[in-house]
């Protein structure tokens, strides 16, 4: 029963998102017809965003196949979903009750604190739960006090991610409708950073001159094919025939083979893109009801591709942007004595894609390029750097990929290590000394003057 509601159910962010799209339109005491439209709606835009992200990903994954015969690159890939299936062996009753009440705990600090978001990224709750389960147990944090100190961190990080990134994400949707629940959101913050560092003056990658002659590129689904068509060639040549098509392709010409592998990855991109669209034109109104009835001004918390419409170019610009970094990093990795992280395409696409629209926002295309850079190096870097703390999961040849798992799980881990003995101090620390940055970092930080604390 446990696992039916907390990963079959709650773990699913289709489903979890319908719920929370039900209970908005219930609040709302909107008529049946418009409860079953809104939440099938909201349920089956999630579904198609899904079913985008699937497409991207097998693609993705043909493309990883390809680069690996053709370089020979061995070394950690950081996977969420494979890190979780193994830790679920020997975490799972642990993970599910830390993500249980950590969904509580952001309610109550939504409905108490300033910071009202409900973060609704189902499958990363699940994730950063499982993370924090291992590394508390690792460190001799078991039982009633674990399931306090992971719930009470989770929220916590429910509420404090999306609130880092308001302000941009506002400069980057033109409203303050929703905000992005996703545990990737240092990157995206660094990017952002590093956007309005370097990106004075620099023109929005949206407003990309191009040619009359080459006026089909202003397509989207175009112009991502044609780059993507270019890539897998490259990498296709490099892997050589023989490989591909007895491997991959199933005796299909392999430059046949690389052609329909980059359209398909186009298509995954449409469809996500076209799944957003319908989440966001059900959730945000359905969304009214929880906001004005229990946790009043809440905003929900979505996952990252929510900000793709926003900056389609920016979106292929910052996963190619990332994943040069991840290949860049690959090398430096061993000079300062860490494993090689070998860049996974999947978080450098979703992660990377997310800094580039990040950057661009505060910097244009120079903040997109030098911004999901500046993410890649993260996530090749934080994991690696994460991988000791881990235990013996560290030794799996996978580990957690997008930037936030690196962060508090070294923090948390290494203040476990230093002061085992008291493990209320480190949570009061770890939550009071985010709390006081973030709550100053709102005060005081504006974008172009025009931001205020959310």
């Amino acid at each position: 029963m446990v696992d039916l509601i907390m990963v079959d159910i709650l773990g699913t962010p289709s489903i979890l998102v319908g719920l929370f799209a039900l209970i908005g339109l219930l609040i709302q005491r909107k008529n049946i017809a418009d409860i079953v439209s809104g939440t099938l709606k909201t349920v089956m835009g999630f579904v198609i965003l899904g079913a985008g992200a699937n497409v991207l990903v097998g693609s993705l994954e043909q493309f990883s196949s390809m680069f690996d015969e053709a370089f020979s690159v061995g070394g950690v890939i950081p996977n969420n979903e494979a890190i979780v299936a193994l830790a679920q062996e020997s975490f799972g009753t642990e993970t599910a009750m830390i993500m249980l009440f950590g969904m509580v705990v952001n309610i109550v600090l939504a409905r108490l604190t300033p910071f009202k978001y409900i973060f609704l990224t189902g499958h990363h709750t699940m994730f950063m739960a499982c993370m924090i389960a291992v590394i508390l147990v690792t460190g001799g944090i078991t039982g009633p006090t674990m399931i306090i100190v992971g719930s009470i961190i989770l929220g916590a990080l429910m509420v404090l991610s999306p609130a880092m990134l308001q302000p941009f994400t506002r400069k980057i949707t033109g409203s303050d409708d929703f905000a992005v629940g996703h545990f990737g959101s240092f990157g995206y913050f660094i990017s952002a950073s590093v956007g309005k560092a370097v990106g004075k003056g620099s023109r929005s990658t949206e407003e990309i001159k191009v040619p009359k002659s080459l006026g089909f590129l202003r397509d989207t689904s175009v112009s991502v094919s044609l780059t993507m068509v270019i890539l897998f060639f490259v990498v296709a040549g490099a892997a050589g025939p023989a490989f591909i098509e007895a491997e991959l392709s199933g005796g299909q010409n392999f430059l046949v083979f690389a052609l329909i592998q980059g359209i398909t990855f186009a298509a995954g991109v449409y469809i996500i893109l076209a799944g957003v669209r319908m989440l966001l034109a059900e959730i945000v109104p359905a969304f009214k009801g929880i906001a004005d009835k229990v946790v009043p001004n809440a905003k929900p918390a979505l996952d990252c591709p929510a900000v793709f419409p926003f900056a389609s170019n920016a979106v292929i610009i910052g996963f190619l942007t990332s994943f040069i970094a991840g290949l860049a990093s690959m090398f430096l990795l061993p000079v300062f004595g860490l494993k090689v992280i070998v860049p996974g395409l999947v978080p450098h696409f979703f992660t990377g894609a997310a800094a580039g629209v990040f950057g661009n926002a505060t910097g244009g295309r120079r903040g997109a390029i030098f911004g999901s850079a500046a993410n890649g190096v993260l996530i090749s870097f934080l994991p690696a750097l994460l991988l000791p703390v881990l235990g013996t999961l560290g030794f799996e040849g996978t580990t957690f990929g997008d930037s936030d798992f690196g962060v508090v799980g070294i923090v948390l881990g290494n203040l476990i290590n230093f002061i085992q003995s008291n493990i209320f101090f480190i949570l009061a620390t770890f939550v009071i000394l985010a709390i006081l940055f973030l709550l100053g970092w709102k005060n005081k930080h504006t974008i172009d003057g025009s931001d205020k604390a959310a």
